[in-house]
């Protein structure tokens, strides 16, 4: 249950970061698939390091939180780079 949250709000993060970031953006599609691998990869990494939804295996309010953090960080981090790759492959 944690990994869809993170992916959910990974597609999230991604689209807000588009959102916000213009010139980053990769479209409404492009921005959910990257913010979804990041959503994956966010809470995957947080959660080995402690820090995200899945370390505690449980779903409190506190697990569910950080399953969100962790994924929205991770799929706005992953949709800029992705973005910030695309634009400079462009020139």
């Amino acid at each position: 249950m944690e990994l869809i949250i993170s992916l959910i709000s990974g597609a999230i993060g991604g689209n807000v970061a588009g959102g916000l970031l213009k010139n980053q953006s990769l479209g409404t599609l492009g921005n959910s698939i990257s913010g979804i691998i990041g959503g994956g990869l966010g809470g995957a990494i947080l959660s080995q390091l402690g820090l995200g939804g899945m370390a505690g295996g449980g779903m409190d309010i506190g697990s569910i939180i950080g399953s969100v953090a962790s994924g929205g960080v991770g799929g706005g981090v992953v949709m800029v780079v992705i973005g910030m790759i695309k634009k400079a492959m462009a020139k």
